[in-house]
């Protein structure tokens, strides 16, 4: 599975990881305990296992953005657990972003396609519902950003490649 991601500057990042670490520390899923190199607070764009790479020019001139987050999103992830993420505001900047980058690539899945995409950044997985009321009593949902770069992410490879 590939993926192509927006990452953060590093306010925006440390915000996000702040909520991985108070989630953590009141004992609840959190992806602050994912510790691998690549991990780190992003918004995916297009996901699929035939992603092709987008040529060099597909982030030219739309790079920094400005991001607002919107409080929070759940999604259901299996019996009786569940995905917390961040909601960012699908503002026309980051929709036009979004529609060209899926104009130069091909093979996403139907999720990230435009008109399907849901942007937002997972601060956990795997919650119960118990889990959530906790969890969301923990998060300041009031926070703005930065979009600074773009990167590639490749499981098979465990490797990530700047755009």
């Amino acid at each position: 599975m590939r993926s192509i991601e927006l990452v953060f500057d590093d306010d925006t990042e440390s915000a996000v990881r702040a909520d991985w670490v108070r989630l953590a520390e009141a004992g609840l899923p959190s992806l602050a305990g994912h510790t691998g190199a690549s991990n780190r607070p992003h918004l995916t764009l297009a996901a699929g296992a035939e992603l092709f790479v987008p040529p060099l020019h597909a982030f030219e001139g739309a790079l920094p953005l400005s991001v607002d987050f919107s409080g929070v999103q759940v999604f259901a992830a299996g019996r009786d657990k569940y995905v917390l993420a961040r909601s960012v505001v699908l503002t026309t900047p980051l929709r036009k972003v979004h529609q060209r980058l899926h104009r130069e690539i091909g093979g996403a899945v139907p999720q990230t396609l435009p008109g399907a995409w849901t942007p937002h950044v997972t601060l956990a997985r795997r919650l119960t519902g118990e889990q959530l009321g906790k969890a969301m009593d923990l998060l300041d949902l009031r926070l703005g950003g930065t979009i600074v770069a773009a990167r590639l992410w490749d499981s098979t490879t465990r490797s990530v490649t700047g755009l």
